[in-house]
Parts: C-alpha cells; sequence; structure tokens
C-alpha cells in the first residue's frame, strides 16, 4: 500500500481548491475530453428537469446544481406541420383521410402526433383506431395493393446522408416531391425522386454549405453546460 501511494502524483491541495472555483478554466481546458466533462457535470449537476410550456410552445429545462443554486432554460418547440392545441382535427375527418393508408398502429401514433383527441379524450391506441376505422366502415391497410414506393423522412436523410431538417428544406422549395395527406400526418417520399438530377443538385449544395469542420463537428458529442 505505502508502495502504491508512493508512486501517485502529489496533490496541490490549493490548486484543487482553486480549480473548483474556475469551473469553466477546467472545461475549456484543450485537455478536458468526453468523458472528465461528464463526470465533472455529474458532481456538479444534482438534477435536470424539464417541464413544458404550452402557452408559449417551449420546453422549460430547470438544472439543480450542487449548493442549491438553479438555470433556467427555454427552448422552442417544433411548431411546423402541428395544430394548435384548441384546434386538432376531428377523430373522424382524420380518419376518413388516412384510414387505410397505413397500419392501424401507426395512424395511432399519427393521430396522438396530431392531437386529435377521442370523445373521452384518451390517447389514441391501435384497438381505438381498429374500432374508429370498422365503426366508419372503412378497409384496413392493405399492403399487397400496388402501390408507389414510399419512405418517411428519417429513411430519405439517412439514404441521402443529410438531416431531416435539410430534407424538409428540399421538400419546401420542391426539389423533393413529398405528399403529406394532413398537417403533421407522415410525410411519403417517392423513392424513385432520390435519383433525379434535381435532388442531387440540392443534396450538393447542401454539403457545400457545411462548415470545413462539419466532420469534427459530427463526432463531438461533448456535453455542453449553460454558461460554460
Amino acid at each position: 500500500m505505502k508502495a502504491e501511494a508512493a508512486t501517485r502524483p502529489k496533490i496541490d491541495r490549493a490548486a484543487l481548491l482553486q480549480l473548483a472555483y474556475d469551473l469553466p478554466a477546467a472545461w475549456n481546458a484543450p485537455t478536458t475530453d468526453a468523458r472528465t466533462k461528464q463526470r465533472l457535470a455529474h458532481l456538479v449537476i444534482q438534477e435536470v428537469v424539464i417541464d413544458l410550456d404550452d402557452a408559449s410552445n417551449e420546453a422549460v429545462v430547470i438544472v439543480h446544481w450542487i449548493g442549491g443554486r438553479h438555470t433556467e432554460l427555454r427552448v422552442p418547440r417544433v411548431k411546423t406541420g402541428r395544430y394548435p392545441v384548441d384546434r386538432g382535427p376531428s377523430p373522424v375527418a382524420v380518419m376518413r383521410k388516412l384510414g387505410g393508408q397505413w397500419p392501424d398502429r401507426e395512424l395511432a401514433v399519427t393521430m396522438n402526433r396530431m392531437r386529435c383527441k377521442s370523445a373521452d379524450g384518451q390517447s389514441w391506441t391501435t384497438v381505438r383506431v381498429q374500432e374508429l376505422r370498422e365503426r366508419l366502415a372503412i378497409p384496413a391497410f392493405d399492403p399487397s395493393l400496388a402501390r408507389e414506393p414510399t419512405i418517411s423522412v428519417d429513411e430519405t436523410a439517412a439514404r441521402l446522408k443529410i438531416c431531416v431538417g435539410s430534407v424538409h428544406r428540399l421538400i419546401r422549395q420542391g426539389v423533393l416531391p413529398a405528399t403529406q395527406l394532413m398537417p403533421s400526418a407522415p410525410w411519403m417520399v417517392p423513392v424513385a425522386a432520390l435519383d433525379t438530377e434535381a435532388v442531387r443538385i440540392g443534396v450538393q449544395d447542401i454539403v457545400a454549405r457545411r462548415p470545413r469542420n462539419f466532420a469534427v463537428l459530427q463526432g463531438d458529442k461533448t456535453l455542453r453546460l449553460p454558461g460554460i
């Protein structure tokens, strides 16, 4: 034990205490890697509480620091393609428009995303969707029917090797043809459209606008603390 203790570097107590009062210096030091920053975060953060402010459409993030202080951050929530809280579409209207376009499970997810409330205010499940669809005499999704092959926005982003936001930008610009039967319904992107010249040029423009250190930024999983 004594031999092991002798091999350890001497601890400069004064320097260590000074470092405790200068967290930005330790956080921003060139030798501080992501793992060290995670350990520092665990030392100084007691908990993080996230709440939703529907009035301002923001996510409210409260960081409780060790010692009793706290920091409040407000992050805007995405508004594009979503219905206002008080003006969601009726379940019948959604079912008549989207029923049979996707399996009942996917349709339940979509109806919940659209804030489409059931009569009793409950969330939609596969069983609830099936019951409403059958009550309206709407056929179930038939995967054997001939349809133009389409993929989701997420899969489109993965295939084109760009982010989801860039895919939405191409759709808004009319470069990438896509169909959305109702606001908040999933976008359906034709697979054949990915190989068109217009899309290739659009993707090239997106890649050209990336910062030179894009690859480094993509691999940087560093936790960033507010104010540091």
